[in-house]
């Protein structure tokens, strides 16, 4: 018996059908995915939104914040996808441009944090390109757990966090560690270290 093809979905398609039940999800290969997170990973989420929240707050700066915003991307063969950052820097003008439409964005965005999953190649290889080829001018993965392989956060694998910023088409790479103060070009007053993000965990 032959099985009927499963119909890829569009970024409008997956907009539009998404259960709006507080959850969150993406649009992956053609296929609208839960986000599954663990307490621990929600801890750390929530340490960095609250940070970017207070500087924003600070510097009077421009800045949405949001942990729903949901960004059109593409596969390297064309295919669209419906990425949600962990948290998402958004510029308002861009936010409020429709405030009646839903948390989706066919604009880049200032900035977007991925905390690792167990799937740690969704953020260092897929979410990487896909960003970079968007023109999202941060990205920062957060690997509290040191799931990412060696290759990304050398060895002995150490908790890091990878910072890539986007200079003439291409992403750049910093990466903190321990007590080193995380540099970000969003936020150049933000004063935390990595070790702090990372002790978030049941905090």
């Amino acid at each position: 018996m032959t099985q009927a093809a499963v119909k890829s979905l569009s970024f409008s398609e997956f907009v539009e059908i998404r259960p709006d039940d507080g959850r969150r999800y993406e649009l992956v290969n053609g296929q609208i995915s839960e986000i599954m997170a663990t307490r621990a990973h929600d801890d750390v989420v929530d340490f960095i939104y609250d940070a970017f929240r207070d500087q924003v707050k600070k510097t009077q700066s421009n800045w949405k914040i949001t942990r729903f915003g949901s960004i059109k991307t593409f596969r390297d063969d064309g295919l669209q996808q419906g990425r949600t950052p962990d948290v998402s820097v958004i510029d308002r003008e861009i936010w409020n441009a429709d405030l009646r439409a839903y948390a989706a964005l066919e604009d880049s965005i200032q900035l977007a944090v991925e905390v690792t999953p167990t799937n740690w190649r969704d953020d260092y290889l897929y979410k990487l390109a896909e960003y970079e080829q968007l023109g999202i001018d941060e990205y920062w993965i957060v690997d509290y757990l040191a799931l990412g392989a060696a290759r990304y956060i050398g060895s002995p694998k150490t908790p890091t966090i990878s910072v890539y910023q986007l200079a003439e088409n291409e992403y750049y790479l910093q990466q903190f560690r321990g007590e080193d103060v995380v540099i970000s070009q969003t936020f150049p007053e933000l004063r935390l270290t990595a070790q702090s993000i990372f002790s978030a965990v049941g905090g």
